[in-house]
């Protein structure tokens, strides 16, 4: 008797043939909430899923609790975004390489009334020092997700801390962006987010667009298969069949043709 384990169930076989433990046919994909909220997913996996046979069931986190929890061993694939966080995975073992699938950018939206004076701009430093100076209400993620990194980076850049202001002008949710964006809409506040998430966000308040087009807020994605040889319960076969669809031509196919109200969420760029 052989058995099939697929979580916490176990399902009796009744095979007489080791082929049947190779791998189930279904794979974990630790992921963020941007690619699960912004409905991305819902479009491009069922193509994966009727074509491969597996299913493909996303964890979403904020990218710094994703990398965690593959370096756990609670997962088959990575796909976050925060390229120097992605790098290290890899380099200190945990994923077998990293590769780029797509991209967008980040957005500052921010309170129609705009007290710190920034819409229309283009560079997020000067407009992030301007909320600081005017005190403005900002609300961060504070969750050490992918833009919750790219916030602080650009905080650094500015030589501004916004941390020694928690509580008052400076905001740390510790929540996803969808939540993060009901805080700002509720309090009048700035708030970067990536812009698939702005797009899809249905409870937009008085918020609008302040500051885009920056090129540091180019916000690249990037998949990476979890090491097998760190934890050898990972579905590698099956994790690498559906990196190499999401970064072959079908998946960068599907990815191109989600759209919003007109707009596209996210540009493929696989290489």
């Amino acid at each position: 008797m052989i058995r099939k384990f697929v979580g916490a169930a176990v399902i009796a076989l009744g095979l007489n043939t080791t082929a049947a433990l190779t791998e189930t046919p279904f794979i974990v994909v630790q992921s963020t909430t941007s690619t699960q909220n912004s409905g991305l997913f819902d479009h491009i996996l069922p193509g994966f899923e009727a074509e491969s046979g597996i299913d493909v069931r996303v964890v979403a986190v904020g990218t710094g609790q994703a990398i965690r929890n593959a370096i756990n061993g609670d997962g088959d694939v990575l796909l976050v975004h925060a390229k120097p966080a992605e790098e290290k995975f890899v380099a200190d073992g945990w994923g077998v390489e990293r590769s780029g699938v797509m991209y967008n950018d980040f957005v500052l939206v921010g309170p129609k009334s705009d007290p710190a004076k920034v819409k229309g701009g283009t560079d997020i430093i000067a407009a992030l020092t301007a909320v600081a100076e005017a005190e403005a209400p900002f609300a961060s993620r504070g969750d050490d997700s992918g833009t919750h990194k790219a916030e602080l980076g650009h905080w650094a850049t500015s030589g501004i801390d916004p941390t020694g202001a928690s509580g008052t002008w400076y905001r740390e949710t510790g929540s996803g962006m969808g939540a993060t964006l009901n805080v700002a809409s509720g309090m009048g506040a700035y708030a970067l987010t990536d812009r698939a998430t702005w797009q899809s966000f249905g409870n937009k308040g008085n918020l609008e667009v302040m500051v885009e087009g920056d090129p540091r807020l180019f916000n690249q994605y990037g998949i990476i298969l979890v090491n097998p040889d760190k934890h050898p319960k990972v579905r590698a076969a099956s994790g690498q069949r559906f990196i190499d669809w999401l970064t072959g031509p079908e998946g960068q196919a599907a990815i191109a043709s989600y759209t919003l109200d007109g707009q596209q969420l996210f540009f493929p760029n696989a290489q």
